[in-house]
């Protein structure tokens, strides 16, 4: 069965941004590629059974068996050894991708203790974007009672948006909640042109 919203993207989404953006055929509209899933352990990733229990949960997060990620070198500030456990990474494509995406927009995030939106400063140059969720136990599939701490979420977004415009764009389309009026933009440089017209203006 195709999930609901890659059926959405294929008969709405695509043609919504071929529209906006002025492409010639749908394959030209952007979308997106895979979510990554990080979480990290700290200082919990010389145990074991913490290291099961992150496991589990990110397994039942994401419908898919983690990959465990270590330290590549040792910091003694924040008491971690090269070689061990740093957390659990999980890549999500096709179907199961789609399907952890409507679970996060429209079951997960609203479920966030006084979440206003997602903030639009987790884009890169490259059509990604990025956030992080406080609470792993925001998602239905984790049982609070069986939680034995509770831990952060790093959440990827990899689009094959050529830009952060595009990629906002098609984001939006799919009912991500970003914060209303709150689109960031470059500061113009203080240049003398700008200057001469600002008192034109004026």
């Amino acid at each position: 069965m195709i999930p609901r919203l890659k059926e959405l993207y294929i008969q709405k989404i695509a043609p919504n941004l071929c529209t906006k953006f002025s492409f010639k055929n749908k394959n030209m509209a952007p979308k997106v590629k895979k979510i990554v899933l990080n979480m990290g352990l700290g200082i919990d990733g010389n145990d074991k059974n913490k290291l099961k229990n992150c496991i589990e949960d990110m397994s039942l997060i994401s419908g898919q068996m983690p990959v465990v990620t270590k330290f590549k070198k040792s910091i003694s500030n924040f008491k971690t050894r090269k070689g061990t456990s740093a957390g659990v990474k999980v890549t999500l494509r096709k179907y199961r991708m789609y399907e952890f995406m409507d679970r996060l927009v429209n079951i997960a995030l609203p479920r966030i203790k006084d979440f206003k939106g997602l903030k639009d400063t987790g884009f890169d140059d490259f059509g990604n974007y990025s956030f992080g969720l406080k609470e792993h136990i925001v998602f239905p599939e984790i049982n609070f009672d069986k939680v034995e701490r509770i831990r952060g979420m790093d959440i990827t977004i990899v689009t094959s948006g050529k830009n952060k415009s595009e990629t906002l764009a098609l984001l939006k389309e799919f009912d991500f909640p970003f914060i209303p009026g709150k689109t960031s933009e470059k500061k113009q440089k203080k240049t003398p042109e700008n200057k001469e017209n600002k008192e034109r203006k004026n």
